[in-house]
């Protein structure tokens, strides 16, 4: 495959209309200059599908036989961690060490090992705000590892944020309090705990979902609720108020925490009519190009119902539904939250997305590049307490790959050759090979990690990265990037992670069918303000810097 070519096509500068505040309203303004880039890619190889290369890292379990909860295995992140144009990967591991593989190019990686392991989230974040990537993983049981980019191609271990004091399973990154640095809210897993920790869990006061906002690179928390089983966090505008708000995705029939971001402060919330019983992942897209993003959960459902499947899965039907209240909101199955006035509707069985297996990580990406994202989804079982029944304690499955049919809705697609049965988990789409379409990578539990090279031949794609200096949300996390198009709007947010305990790379990517003409490329930034570029070339990196 080809690497990204680092042909300069365009050097400008562009007015930035900037909106006073922290909301939407239009206050006084003010012009910033920016300067915008266009770097081209050279198209890759071609054969119609997906061709799978497996990567030098394996996660593997604490203990054997496999248990709940290692049976939940570790998420994942890419990013260009050292600065040289190219998508590092990193993975966490929980018997045996985190891993970083530098991107050399041609697909070929070199693999560092860091120091420990024992970690379940992964992300790629500025924590020091010295301009370069730092790694962050949650831990099985402890406090979140910082591990500072030493800028010359590796790391060292801070061992903890400071401030930061909770245990946490899962986190976000983003800029809740729109002032330039990133806060953090992190998770616990209160079931893992309890059985790792046992009285000194039951007895301390260290669990449940915090905010720590970010002031000068000192966290100062704020507990949000005391408990929870916190396997996902989604951080968006849930309101339209501007700001970013939290929803916690919980396990365990536990419901589904929601925090609005209001001038007062964090206020909970109930807006959604239905939600998963077991919430594993968030992923937030448009999925018909109408400005209105849904928000897709995943769950534990069968997407077979053959006679042997059934059998394979009654056990643990039976005992997961055990207690079940008629009236609960939750559902054993996907939820595909669609607004509608102030509330959402689930509508993942009208979409066709409704069941997809012991799904783990899930995630939307144009794929194909025809202008309208796809859905993926990993997922797997291995854990002896539930699936004693079956050989070597393990559910075996398929993962799940959907085409979007241009109007939001979905239909399972095999010729892609997506269907590995490697157990995944944690899960990110990323450019890694540089021809401009969207590859995806896999963190599996027992068996070696994966990237899918996408070779479809379909399209082309306009990718966009954002820059700001001299801030810790040096990639503008939490900004959102729209296209207006010949063929259509596509909108895209600036996210440091999503789907199950993975990091997302510091660049945006859009399908782009043949034909398809940019006419106008506009940015809202993590404080509010604007940028609009009305020069933008399909086949390019559109590289913003404010």
């Amino acid at each position: 495959m080809t690497k990204l070519r680092a042909a300069l096509l365009l050097l400008m500068s562009v007015t930035l209309s900037a909106c006073g505040g922290t909301d939407n309203s239009t206050n006084d303004t003010a012009t910033v200059d920016v300067n915008v880039s266009q770097i081209s890619y050279e198209s890759g190889d071609c054969s119609g599908q997906f061709v799978a290369h497996p990567l030098p890292h394996t996660t593997v379990a604490n203990r054997y036989p496999i248990e709940m909860f290692d049976s939940n295995g570790a998420g994942m992140a890419v990013n260009d961690l050292d600065q040289d144009g190219d998508l590092d990967l990193v993975f966490a591991n929980l018997g045996g060490k985190n891993s970083v593989l530098w991107n050399e190019g041609n697909l070929k990686f070199r693999s560092q090992e860091l120091e420990f392991g024992n970690s379940r989230a992964a992300a790629t974040v500025d924590v020091d705000n010295d301009g370069w990537l730092d790694l962050v993983f949650t831990t099985e049981n402890g406090l979140p590892l910082w591990w500072k980019n030493t800028k010359d191609g590796g790391f060292s271990n801070e061992l903890g944020l400071p401030g930061v004091k909770a245990p946490a399973y899962s986190m976000a990154w983003s800029d809740l309090d729109q002032d330039g640095d990133l806060d953090l809210v992190a998770g616990s897993y209160d079931a893992a705990l309890e059985k790792d920790l046992g009285d000194t869990f039951l007895n301390g006061d260290g669990a449940g979902i915090y905010v720590y906002t970010n002031n000068g690179g000192e966290f100062m928390g704020e507990r949000l609720i005391d408990e929870a089983q916190a396997l996902a966090i989604q951080v968006f505008d849930v309101d339209g108020n501007g700001k970013q708000d939290i929803l916690i995705g919980n396990d365990f029939a536990v419901r589904d925490y929601l925090w609005l971001n209001k001038d007062a402060g964090w206020e909970r919330s109930e807006m959604f009519n239905v939600t998963t019983h077991s919430t594993m992942s968030f992923a937030l897209a448009d999925l018909e190009n109408d400005g209105q993003s849904e928000l897709f959960a995943t769950d534990m459902i069968p997407y077979k119902d053959d006679a042997e499947t059934q059998a394979e899965w009654q056990p643990v039907m039976d005992m997961m539904m055990h207690g079940h209240v008629e009236g609960d909101p939750q559902v054993m199955a996907n939820v595909l939250q669609s607004a509608e006035a102030e509330n959402f509707n689930d509508v993942a069985e009208d979409r066709g997305v409704l069941a997809t297996g012991w799904s783990w990580s899930g995630k939307f990406g144009d794929l194909d590049q025809d202008g309208f994202v796809d859905l993926y989804v990993v997922n797997g079982m291995r854990a002896s307490e539930l699936f004693s029944h079956l050989p070597n304690n393990e559910l075996v499955e398929e993962n799940q790959a959907f085409a979007n049919n241009g109007d939001g809705t979905f239909e399972p697609v095999s010729a892609w050759m997506l269907g590995a049965t490697d157990s995944g988990r944690g899960m990110s789409m990323a450019d890694v090979d540089g021809d401009g379409d969207l590859d995806i990578l896999v963190n599996n539990l027992e068996t070696p990690a994966q990237l899918f090279e996408n070779q479809l031949c379909e399209g082309t794609s306009v990718k966009v990265a954002l820059r700001q200096a001299g801030v810790g949300n040096m990639h503008a996390v939490g900004a959102e990037v729209t296209l207006e198009t010949n063929k259509g709007t596509l909108s895209r947010l600036q996210e440091a992670g999503s789907g199950y305990l993975s990091g997302d790379p510091a660049e945006l990517h859009f399908g782009m069918p043949e034909g398809t003409i940019v006419e106008k490329l506009t940015v809202t930034w993590p404080d509010g303000s604007t940028t609009v570029v009305d020069t933008v070339d399909v086949g390019n990196t559109i590289i913003i810097e404010r």
